[in-house]
């Protein structure tokens, strides 16, 4: 709760604090049920109180009568509201309830409506509707309200959360519940980020705090709560997810650069996303005419026969394990060096790695050898793990020559397993994101191989080998 209230201070945050409890505990006073005291004393903004709208759950779960479940929820919401609280009330199970007993479920809502909360939400709390439902049940709940806002509150067990929750907007629904990224048990809850533009943009429906020219943050907002989470990021995610408005075919880049709404549903900057050209083995000269463009500002022309030769490698190498998609800077050298750009900055030629434990606590030395501007170096490091010791190494070793590769830092590490998988003889790809700290740039660079330390080190080389060829290639232009 402090936290929000230093967010609403430093950084204007529309919201309110709601504190989410249950009704009172069968045959217990209110006054002396202790989450309800307690939901009080967090002196919340709003309380969402939620009570069973099944009678399964009523009998088999809380073990208790209808009409007692009737009356926990009533003077658990005449509480709050005796204490000067907006309440919100979340009939859980709804859906489910009406389908076993519709008129135990509308008597519920009824209650609560002539009791003039802020929202009587519908839920979908097993996630298993399915969107002609939705829209018969609040269609009929709708109907039956007088006094309270409509609400709906969806789990994504059915895959159609989204979905479920629209047709339950343009069917009476006013209030909608959701999470920013879907994230919620199980299968997750309405994924914000693709409810807002649907309802924005597609439907023209306006909520009361979010307009369409503040949608512009909405991708920022969707990353920011996944590293605050800790969870992945979903790069398929609708609107915000790095694939959104990536295109990979030639002929769908071709027709894009063309006139982007050939393919594309709405402008990515709306939504505060960027368009991607990606280079894989469905690319063709106009994917990486763009990527080559977009990276380097370099133009290339579609007839160049250079282009040809770097998209024929690049597919080659695709054929053998290594992808594109993400690692486009392992792509463009291959294009500089098709395009005779490239100059060699310098040669891993030799490397060891050793390991050590006792007791389960590891170390990791490495040894390499370098050749760079005609001087060889050999130089050692010291790391948590092999690859940890093998970037201080090359980095050792580079930065005599380079002293800029200080720059270029780690940011992303991942291991894939190729083919059929063959336990620990499996052959692995790599995938390594750097940052350059004096200009901001990322990149991603990629190698395979059964020796995930050599592929591991071949993909660092290559980092580097792109940061020092883009700021030559600068140099030169």
């Amino acid at each position: 709760m402090q936290v929000l209230r230093i967010l609403k201070r430093e950084y204007s945050v529309e919201a309110r604090l709601a504190a989410f409890t249950s009704t009172r505990r069968p045959y217990r006073r209110v006054d002396q049920d202790p989450v309800v005291v307690d939901t009080l004393k967090a002196e919340p903004d709003v309380v969402v109180v939620f009570g069973k709208a099944w009678t399964l759950h009523v009998r088999e779960v809380l073990r208790t009568s209808l009409e007692e479940n009737l009356k926990m929820i009533e003077e658990t919401i005449m509480f709050f509201k005796e204490h000067g609280l907006d309440v919100i009330f979340d009939a859980e199970h709804f859906f489910d309830g009406y389908k076993d007993d519709p008129e135990y479920a509308l008597k519920v809502v009824k209650l609560v409506d002539e009791l003039r909360v802020h929202a009587i939400v519908l839920c979908d709390t097993n996630g298993g509707c399915l969107p002609h439902e939705v829209q018969k049940i609040v269609s009929r709940v709708s109907a039956e309200l007088r006094n309270s806002a409509l609400g709906v509150h969806l789990h994504n067990d059915s895959g159609c959360a989204v979905a479920n929750t629209i047709i339950a907007v343009l069917s009476g629904a006013s209030h909608v519940q959701a999470t920013v990224n879907g994230i919620g048990e199980r299968c997750g809850n309405a994924d914000l980020c693709q409810l807002l533009p649907n309802l924005l943009l597609k439907l023209n429906v306006r909520t009361r705090r979010t307009t369409v020219d503040k949608l512009k943050n909405l991708t920022y907002v969707s990353k920011l709560v996944y590293e605050l989470t800790g969870l992945q990021r979903n790069p398929y995610q609708p609107y915000v997810g790095d694939n959104a408005f990536a295109h990979k075919a030639g002929v769908h880049v071709d027709a894009v650069l063309k006139c982007p709404r050939a393919y594309e549903h709405v402008n990515p900057e709306i939504v505060g996303n960027t368009r991607r050209f990606v280079l894989s083995d469905l690319s063709g000269s106009a994917t990486i005419i763009s990527k080559v463009k977009e990276m380097l500002g370099i133009d290339l022309r579609k007839d160049d026969p250079r282009v040809r030769a770097a998209l024929h490698e690049i597919k080659s190498l695709e054929e053998r394990g290594l992808s594109f998609d993400v690692a486009a800077a392992s792509a463009v050298l291959v294009v500089l060096k098709h395009l005779g750009q490239y100059r060699k900055m310098f040669d891993i030629i030799d490397w060891r790695v050793v390991c050590e434990g006792i007791e389960m606590q590891s170390r990791a030395w490495a040894w390499v050898k370098v050749k760079a501007n005609e001087r060889v170096i050999i130089e050692a490091g010291e790391g948590l793990g092999p690859v940890h010791a093998a970037d201080v190494a090359v980095r050792n070793a580079l930065s005599q020559v380079y002293p800029e590769v200080s720059n270029v830092t780690l940011i992303d590490y991942k291991v894939t397993l190729l083919g059929v998988p063959k336990h620990t003889a499996s052959t692995v790809r790599v995938d390594i994101t750097f940052r350059a700290e004096d200009t901001n740039d990322t990149w991603t660079t990629t190698s395979a191989s059964t020796n995930i330390v050599e592929a591991s080190i071949h993909a660092l080389a290559q980092g580097i080998d792109y940061y020092l060829q883009v700021r030559n290639l600068k140099c030169r232009l």
